[in-house]
């Protein structure tokens, strides 16, 4: 039970500048959401198809969605389950790979293992379309599975991919043309984690930031223009979770989950503000850290646990206290790989039992004291996305589960069959949910009718 404690690829001509639309000017960042809504609204408009309504809509641009939690603000989404729910809309063909889907203007995209190569690829995002596919490296093959396991991120106008072996690159999101590539690794010292390079590209400000685990670069930070080098942190081996910007401590600051620690990085200068050590048999810390009232969730598989922690600025340094925490065989929430997701002050996940066992509960607990409130046993594996009051879920047979997000117990609203076996989180955009498995992708329509 928790427990409270105080403790050198080529490349082409780049642009003079990047701009990330989510740190530009007031004006332009208007002009940018104006944009943005009225495409919403017409993709709305284009697919009503007579009593189908979206209240809210938005793009998911990159891993677990608009702000890299997992949490969509769309609102009209599917309320009851009913023979014409969750309609198929497409279903096109994909490839081999593990790397989730990223939506924006009008395009979803992920990389996939075809002919030989680590290919990006881009699809219309209301008919399925093929628009373009650009090879970025060659093929990756790992005993755990083959193919690119990163999300693509995709900003302004480009997307940000990251391969299997670590090949980091910048595309124009339009067209697919290669801006610049780079070797991540290239005079690191380093190498891929055993299972491959994982990481989900984040862009903040003008950085694209991965993790890498090399000796004296357990995360690294790439000018967005230009893809070269600008910063270096950390001494940690790498783990396979996605860094993510949170506001803690009185900042933002880039938490990344290494393979024996969890680190605070200041993001532009790359200076390591503090380190918590989480150390897990076979390096697998894998979900992202969360942000919980200033406060930070990690929780990781292997029979390992979960903890939330309070880091506070003091003395000119940072101090890291373990607010409570559930470790071991009894633990409370063990994410194998997926991260869980919070809602009104309450955690909503994937608790696995042994170490990698076949037996998965879905469960839900009160994210401020770790009390389990409730517990779906024998679940499954799977993923998870939420909006609109409901857990949106894939499971490892390739099922879509549609649930309400309660804490007062596991309530379905239904389920459907869709794919082959999936790891893959479903992303939600502008009332479309997209999945895809090692041959497909597929999209079905949520919206309330």
């Amino acid at each position: 039970m928790p427990q409270a404690l105080d403790c050198d690829w080529s490349e082409a001509q780049p642009p003079e500048k990047f701009e990330n639309p989510m740190t530009t000017n007031h004006s332009t960042a208007c002009g940018h959401r104006l944009r943005h809504l009225l495409r919403g609204a017409a993709i709305g408009l284009l697919l009503l198809g007579g009593m189908l309504t979206v209240v809210q809509a938005e793009d998911w641009p990159q891993f677990l969605g608009p702000q890299r939690n997992g949490i969509s603000s769309e609102r009209g989404l599917l309320d009851e389950w009913s023979g014409s729910s969750a309609a198929e809309v497409w279903r096109a063909p994909g490839g081999v790979g593990m790397s989730g889907l990223a939506i924006r203007a009008g395009k979803v995209v992920t990389l996939i293992q075809e002919n030989g190569k680590q290919q990006v690829v881009a699809h219309h995002a209301t008919t399925g379309e093929r628009l373009w596919q650009t090879s970025v490296a060659p093929a990756y093959s790992n005993a755990m599975g083959d193919g690119p396991r990163a999300t693509p991120t995709l900003v302004g106008e480009r997307a940000f991919v990251f391969t299997g072996e670590g090949v980091l690159a910048a595309l124009e999101l339009t067209s697919g043309k290669t801006i610049w590539r780079r070797d991540a690794f290239a005079g690191t010292g380093g190498k891929p984690a055993e299972y491959g390079t994982a990481c989900s590209p984040l862009v903040s400000g003008s950085l694209v930031i991965v993790t890498l685990g090399a000796p004296a670069a357990t995360v690294a930070a790439f000018d967005a223009a230009t893809g070269e080098k600008v910063w270096e942190a950390g001494a940690d081996p790498a783990g396979y979770a996605s860094p993510t910007l949170l506001d803690i401590a009185g900042g933002k600051q880039v938490v990344a989950f290494s393979g024996n620690s969890l680190l605070g990085i200041q993001p532009d200068s790359g200076k390591l503000l503090w380190r918590y050590p989480y150390v897990t048999e076979y390096r697998c810390n894998t979900a992202s850290p969360i942000a919980i009232g200033g406060k930070v969730f990690i929780s990781a598989g292997e029979n390992h646990g979960s903890v939330l922690l309070d880091v506070q600025s003091q003395g000119g340094g940072y101090v890291v206290r373990e607010t409570w925490q559930s470790q071991g065989p009894r633990s409370v929430l063990r994410n194998e790989w997926q991260t869980s997701i919070l809602l009104d002050g309450r955690l909503y996940g994937f608790d696995n039992v042994g170490s990698a066992g076949q037996v998965t509960h879905l469960t839900c607990i009160d994210a401020a004291t770790g009390e389990r409130l409730w517990q779906k046993p024998r679940f499954g594996k799977g993923n998870m996305i939420a909006a609109d009051g409901k857990l949106f879920m894939s499971t490892m047979k390739g099922e879509v589960i549609v649930a309400r997000a309660s804490p007062s117990g596991y309530q379905e609203l239904g389920r459907k069959q869709v794919l082959e076996s999936t790891r893959q989180a479903p992303a939600l955009a502008n009332g479309l949910l997209y999945l895809r498995d090692d041959r497909e992708i597929v999209c079905l329509d949520v919206r309330r009718r």
